[in-house]
């Protein structure tokens, strides 16, 4: 019996695979849509920061403007104040966020499995809180007249602080913001990294006499280099975007703050709002976004350079 040859990449060739695969395909159907959805649809609007967007106009009937709208962003010194925070900020989070999440991932690692649950319970608890209600939280905290740490301050003898009119201290206080909230997420991503370790490399390094600090520099740490490499290039991508909510709601949008506490996402946010011109606020996402997208080529480059195995591509 004659066997059919179908070409590679020809379309009876593709019509056979789908419906050998028509189940598998079924199942991934949702997904693509919503990455359709999402992800490529939208990508229409990047006409967006090259157009003086009207209304009635609507996206393609609007006048071109070529770069004007990117004048927004570079006029004047306000972006390199909110490029620097936002560089800066993010640079912080991600290598301090990273350092302390692989050490919890390493304490938990050492716990007997019974109590690890709890543990990550525990961490995990602040990832799922709104900034919305963190920053009442943190308002209890600093406030001026009621707040708990100027309390304490009047009841030992010194004056209280305007924490909402001092801007040297939020560099500190969103770092640890901002570390409290993820600390639980990447620690129990690395946790379940180093569970898919192979137990007999520690086996072995015990019978060599290793010790438990031993064992986390020549194993633990080694073995989920690939997925901290990878994390860390993901993590660089967006390192002009900065999570709103923290620097929004935490400060409460104060004013007198913004030369520690303004980033390009709350630059652009308000803006938008007192200004509404959409093409401007699209600019500024461009921007981001190309920024992002160059960081994580370089990263990677970079990375691919020293090991080849540990680059993302």
């Amino acid at each position: 019996m004659a066997v059919k040859i179908y070409k590679l990449g020809s379309v009876e060739w593709m019509v056979r695979i789908f419906k050998k695969n028509f189940g598998v395909t079924l199942l991934a159907l949702p997904g693509f849509l919503l990455i359709l959805l999402f992800n490529y649809v939208p990508l229409y609007g990047l006409l967006l920061p090259f157009k003086n967007y009207k209304y009635n106009l609507g996206i393609w009937n609007s006048p071109w403007v070529g770069l004007d709208n990117f004048g927004f962003l570079f006029n004047g010194d306000v972006l390199y104040r909110v490029l620097r925070n936002t560089i800066l900020y993010n640079a912080v989070f991600i290598t301090l966020g990273t350092f302390l999440s692989i050490v919890i991932a390493l304490l938990l690692f050492e716990l007997s499995r019974r109590f690890v649950k709890v543990y990550q319970t525990i961490l995990f608890i602040p990832y799922f809180i709104s900034w919305v209600v963190a920053g009442f939280a943190f308002r209890a905290l600093f406030d001026m007249e009621h707040g708990v740490i100027n309390s304490i301050l009047v009841a030992v003898g010194k004056a209280p602080i305007l924490w909402y009119s001092e801007p040297q201290y939020w560099p500190y206080i969103l770092v640890a913001a901002a570390v409290w909230k993820g600390l639980g997420y990447g620690s129990v991503i690395y946790y379940a990294a180093l569970m898919g370790i192979d137990a007999e490399y520690y086996d072995a390094a015990k019978i060599d006499g290793a010790s438990k600090i031993r064992q986390a520099f020549s194993i633990s740490v080694p073995m989920i280099k690939p997925m901290i490499i990878m994390l860390v290039i993901l993590q660089i991508g967006s390192i002009c975007y900065s999570d709103f909510g923290l620097f929004y709601n935490v400060t409460l949008n104060s004013s007198l703050i913004y030369q520690t506490t303004d980033v390009i996402d709350t630059f652009v946010y308000r803006s938008l709002i007192d200004i509404g011109d959409i093409g401007m606020a699209s600019a500024a996402g461009f921007f981001q976004s190309i920024v992002g997208f160059c960081l994580v080529l370089i990263t990677n480059f970079t990375v691919r350079r020293i090991n080849p195995e540990n680059s993302l591509f």
